[in-house]
C-alpha cells in the first residue's frame, strides 16, 4: 500500500498542475472538500480548478502529522498557500487535514479540509 504522505504530494501535484485524471486516481468517488466558504464533491473540486476559479500557484509545507485510526490515516498539513482566486493572488496560512481510508488495499483520499490559521 502507497505511503500516505506520497499519496497526498501526488494529490497537490495534479492540484497545482490542474491534472484531473491524476486527482481521479487518488480520490475516493464521493469525497469532501470543504474551502472557505463551500463545500464541494471531487468532481465540483475537478471543475473549479480546470476552470481556473482557483489556480493553485505555490504550497509551501511547513510542517505535518500523520493520525492512524484503524482503516483511517488522518494527515494535518500546515501549509502557506498561494493562489489566484477570481483573479486575484492570494496567500494563506491553513492547516488542512486530509483523511484517507483503506479501500481495497490501496488508500484514497476522503476529506479535504481547509483551516485559516493565525500566526
Amino acid at each position: 500500500m502507497e505511503n500516505v504522505e506520497d499519496l497526498s504530494k501526488k494529490i497537490w501535484q495534479g492540484l497545482k498542475e490542474m491534472d484531473s485524471t491524476a486527482l481521479k486516481e487518488y480520490i475516493h468517488s464521493e469525497p469532501i472538500f470543504v474551502h472557505m466558504g463551500v463545500t464541494l464533491t471531487r468532481d465540483e473540486e475537478i471543475e473549479v480548478i480546470k476552470s481556473e476559479r482557483i489556480i493553485y500557484k505555490d504550497v509551501v509545507f511547513e510542517e505535518h502529522t500523520i493520525h492512524p485510526f484503524d482503516s483511517v490515516i488522518v494527515l494535518l498539513n500546515k501549509v502557506k498557500l498561494t493562489a489566484i482566486v477570481g483573479g486575484e493572488e492570494v496567500i494563506n496560512p491553513f492547516v488542512v487535514t486530509e483523511v484517507y481510508t483503506e479501500n481495497k488495499d490501496k488508500l484514497e483520499l476522503i476529506s479535504f479540509s481547509y483551516t485559516r490559521i493565525n500566526y
